[in-house]
């Protein structure tokens, strides 16, 4: 599958926080963009995740350690470890892979179509 973010609907994954989601056998791909002071909370998964922030602030708690991100910051979550996020005043959009894929994603609501915030117009 060859194709632009922008053509990606957004799921809704947490209450204000949307993916665009792309799914392999072995491996899901998100784009996903936090709105100011969103928060995902706690909460923990099989799938090993790697992170990488791509625009805005974010503070994130992975296990009982806990750091302030921008662009630039990554992460690295095992599977089963306790984590949670909030995005900073003006929000933040992070690019995350998981293995294996997220197959607990594909039962979530579609959010309405808009534009990603990453990248620029």
């Amino acid at each position: 599958m060859l194709t632009d973010l922008n053509a990606i609907a957004p799921t809704r994954i947490w209450k204000d926080v949307l993916a665009r989601v792309i799914h392999g056998e072995q491996l899901t791909l998100a784009v996903v963009e936090l709105p100011p002071g969103g928060l995902v909370p706690e909460h923990r998964h099989h799938n090993e995740q790697l992170g990488l922030c791509l625009q805005g602030t974010l503070t994130f708690r992975v296990g009982e350690e806990s750091r302030d991100l921008g662009p630039g910051g990554s992460w690295r979550i095992l599977a089963n470890v306790p984590h949670e996020v909030q995005a900073g005043p003006e929000g933040a959009v992070v690019v995350e892979a998981f293995a294996p894929a997220r197959e607990d994603w594909a039962g979530l609501e579609q959010a309405a179509p808009a534009p990603p915030r990453w990248p620029a117009a």
